[in-house]
């Protein structure tokens, strides 16, 4: 992010704690007259702790330490009015008042330095997504294209959700995945992915090429992250098992767990209840849809990977692409034998292919219902991949009870358009 847009960013956010200010002079004002007038066996001094304690919920410690500093003169003020400044009782007052205007401040600080942190990370993750996750061209040869990211977390740029496009000498590809997991280690998934994808997208002759070469680039990846985790998940339920059988007798004649033990002799019933260690985690993989659009003809090839079909956006209706041999998710393909096919359907001028992420369909409503994302592809009535990215997006955030999303969704569209006239070679 840019460093004065920034800047300008937090001159907007300072407007508004400025006109803030009012409330904690306000009362500081209302209490200090308010001592003044009451009897002298009344003493509405600790009433002023709270401007400082107001002040340091929307300012920072400068501003909340002047805040305390005036309640403070505003009490020493009360003192001398009513009687003297080193009564017992206005001493302690002036005292526990000067010691909570610290404190606050001091909370104050401290908030500031994370609100500091997190413009930073989010500076960071916009770097990020810029560099992993770029922006796709609006013209791919005979086609438009309009794609779309919705982060489950409001301060959340990036995640597992992938896309990408490459142009080649006879057309165009693109691929949308999803990683499976969150954080940190689905951002690194991603970013293989799309390094190899656009390495070897203007190499490889086909499309079961290209997600063989994806599966030879992804798979070691995989693996060794996924032997690091485990290692030290194992570790770490190895402590756990040896403290739990210290403090518990050995338990004789019990069954052993029906499920895959994390290490030997410690089955699932031995699991600490929330303990993500012994979650059957036990392959990480990549779900992925391969299409090519020849710049000539009117047809689409796709390859699936585990990943939900795309949808074909036509005059008639919106059909589902579901391929007859699906391959299995990028980073398991050795696990089950599989041949690689590519299947085309006809994909005519004005025609748009919608590629979306799971996490448009798992988005719920109210009633716990998923998101009908081909029956309100079908009620669209506009033209344009950009509008109806713009339609789905509006659409399926007002679908969610609170307008957010429970996972990361991506979508891109393309459309197809009409195939320019061959040259004539006597035309100048």
């Amino acid at each position: 992010m840019d460093l004065q847009v920034l800047r300008a960013a937090r001159r907007r956010s300072l407007a508004p704690r400025h006109a803030l200010l009012a409330v904690p002079l306000a009362m500081i004002a209302l209490v200090t007259t308010g001592d003044l007038l009451v009897p002298p066996d009344v003493h509405l001094g600790p009433f002023l702790a709270a401007a400082p304690a107001v002040t340091a919920s929307f300012a920072g410690p400068r501003t909340t330490g002047s805040i305390g500093a005036v309640a403070v003169l505003a009490q020493v003020v009360v003192a001398m009015v009513r009687g003297s400044v080193t009564d017992l009782n206005h001493t302690f007052q002036i005292i526990t008042l000067l010691l909570i205007s610290v404190f606050v401040t001091l909370f104050a600080h401290l908030r500031e330095v994370h609100e500091k942190q997190l413009v930073q990370l989010r500076s960071v993750a916009e770097a990020a997504q810029q560099v992993v996750l770029r922006p796709l061209r609006e013209r791919l040869g005979p086609s438009r294209v309009a794609s779309v990211y919705l982060a489950a977390a409001a301060d959340a740029r990036i995640g597992g959700d992938l896309y990408a496009a490459a142009r080649t000498s006879h057309g165009s590809r693109l691929i949308i995945g999803d990683v499976r997991g969150k954080g940190l280690e689905a951002v690194g998934d991603a970013a293989l992915v799309l390094g190899a994808f656009r390495a070897a997208a203007h190499q490889e002759a086909d499309l079961p090429s290209l997600v063989d070469y994806l599966e030879r680039a992804v798979a070691p990846d995989l693996d060794q992250a996924h032997q690091a985790h485990q290692s030290q998940q194992s570790f770490q339920a190895h402590q756990a098992h040896q403290a739990h059988q210290a403090a518990e007798p050995p338990r004789h004649g019990s069954p052993i767990g029906s499920g895959r033990a994390r290490h030997p002799g410690l089955g699932p019933e031995d699991a600490p209840e929330g303990d993500p260690g012994f979650d059957d985690h036990s392959e990480a993989f990549i779900t992925a849809a391969l299409v090519e659009i020849p710049d000539l003809g009117h047809s689409v090839h796709l390859v699936n990977c585990g990943h939900p079909p795309p949808l074909l956006l036509r005059r008639e209706g919106v059909v589902t692409l579901e391929v007859d041999q699906p391959a299995p998710p990028l980073g398991l393909a050795g696990l089950a034998e599989s041949q690689l096919a590519t299947q085309s359907f006809p994909f005519e001028p004005g025609d748009i292919l919608l590629l979306y992420t799971d996490g448009v369909l798992e988005a719920r409503d109210e009633a716990g219902d998923f998101y009908p994302l081909a029956a309100r592809a079908a009620a669209w009535n506009g033209t344009g991949p950009h509008a109806l990215l713009s339609y789905l997006r509006e659409d399926l955030l007002a679908h969610t009870p609170t307008g957010t999303l429970g996972d990361d969704a991506a979508m891109v569209a393309i459309e197809r358009l009409a195939e320019p006239a061959p040259r004539d070679a006597s035309t100048p």
